[in-house]
């Protein structure tokens, strides 16, 4: 199995993708984009939205759901999260 190598990433790089994806990256979207991150560079794969929103609120005090996320990634969170943090889409990614 090929493993795809995860794009050369960069703030400004994100940034420029989420303006294309018509979001403004505000604090809760990066720390999505960074966990997603850091996730795949951990495991060699990009973390299913149900192992994020797991992940994500055992750390924080505010916690998120599946609509969260929709209002923060609106188009295909899944989708735009991968595409902003430079990683590949995830397997079930619809």
């Amino acid at each position: 199995m090929m493993i795809k190598k995860i794009k050369k990433w960069n703030k400004k790089y994100a940034i420029n993708v989420a303006k294309n994806e018509g979001i403004k990256m505000q604090s809760k979207h990066w720390n999505i984009i960074y966990f997603a991150r850091n996730f795949y560079l951990k495991f060699n794969m990009s973390p299913p939205i149900r192992i994020l929103l797991i992940a994500i609120n055992k750390k924080s005090q505010k916690k998120i759901n599946s609509f969260s996320l929709i209002k923060l990634f609106p188009k295909n969170p899944s989708m735009q999260i991968s595409k902003i943090a430079g990683i590949p889409k995830p397997n079930k990614c619809l």
